[in-house]
């Protein structure tokens, strides 16, 4: 039984070092070659923590393996346009001019439902709304709406405020994000003063967000079983 346990902890370590290797993309996300090697990594590792009679590292080589080829491909990719076509194929315009391209739907057998659904999570529940739509390589439906069906912006109204980026957790749980504050270009200096000054310490606070521009919220942590903390303040 312990042996058992020790193989599926160390498999499970190789495996989460494999797929973070591979890099970051959700699973709907996942290219064909890359979904090819997520389902042989995952058939893979059952067998050695299944079937004690199997060496370990005849669980570990082949899935080695495979996240190097996939890494390998994904190199390969990257430098060359051909190989990306290959491996990974080419985003199909589906809709042009506001006209659905019959043919390509047929070619990439897409029914009329998968369209009108992929439509509809754009929120566009109207063909006659779209200007343009292209299927990745992911099998995300991408959507360009017509003119007269695209939200009003601040541009169109010509408000004009300068832009900054979303606000970054700088304390989560009374401890400090340190890459968030120096990101933000604010320091542990500003962050002290700031909860000087409202009267609290890191340790009272349970998130606090930050902007370049100094504005903050912060939420406060519950610190005794009666107090429910929760209490918000806010700058800017």
């Amino acid at each position: 039984m312990t042996v058992v346990f020790i193989r599926a902890v160390i498999l499970y370590c190789v495996i989460i070092f494999s797929v973070r290797l591979m890099g970051k993309r959700q699973i709907g996300e996942l290219q064909p070659s890359e979904l090819a090697v997520t389902i042989l990594i995952s058939n893979i590792a059952t067998l050695p923590v299944e079937d004690t009679g199997i060496p370990l590292i005849t669980g570990l080589l082949p899935v080695l393996t495979l996240v190097c080829l996939d890494v390998l491909m994904s190199w390969l990719s990257v430098k060359s346009k051909k190989i990306r076509g290959i491996v990974s194929g080419e985003p199909v315009i589906i809709i042009s001019n506001g006209k659905v391209d019959q043919k390509k739907l047929y070619e990439l057998r897409f029914t009329t439902d998968d369209l009108m659904e992929a439509v509809r999570a754009e929120g566009i529940f109207d063909l006659a709304e779209v200007q343009f739509a292209v299927v990745e390589t992911t099998g995300k439906v991408s959507v360009y709406p017509k003119f007269s069906a695209r939200p009003v912006t601040n541009g169109d109204m010509e408000i004009k405020q300068p832009s900054f980026d979303p606000p970054s957790v700088v304390v989560q749980d009374g401890k400090i994000m340190d890459s968030s504050l120096e990101r933000l270009g604010l320091g542990e200096g500003w962050l002290a003063k700031t909860l000087t000054a409202n009267g609290l310490n890191q340790t009272d606070v349970f998130l606090m967000t930050a902007q370049s521009a100094g504005k903050y919220r912060i939420i406060r942590k519950a610190l005794t079983d009666s107090d429910e903390g929760g209490d918000i303040i806010e700058k800017g």
